[in-house]
């Protein structure tokens, strides 16, 4: 089995250290997951990309913008 680069572990710690907060934003996989599955659905919408896609994955594209911090993690109300 290949190994997947970056980790769930990576990803949450590069989110967390680019909010600026000492509260975690990001705290789990689920987390993990809920912000690339919801930043996937924009592109596939029509939002534009902070990246220049090598691929045209979608969920590739929200993966990498959320670990390179391009993109943040906010908690709404609504999400509550």
């Amino acid at each position: 089995m290949a190994m997947l680069y970056p980790t769930y572990r990576d990803i949450i710690n590069e989110v967390n250290r680019e909010s600026g907060s000492d509260e975690p934003i990001i705290s789990s996989r689920y987390s993990v997951v809920i912000a690339a599955a919801k930043r996937a659905r924009q592109l596939v919408d029509g939002a534009p990309t902070t990246e220049d896609l090598i691929d045209d994955k979608p969920l590739s594209a929200a993966i990498d913008e959320l670990y390179t911090g391009k993109i943040r993690v906010t908690h709404s109300e609504k999400d509550n």
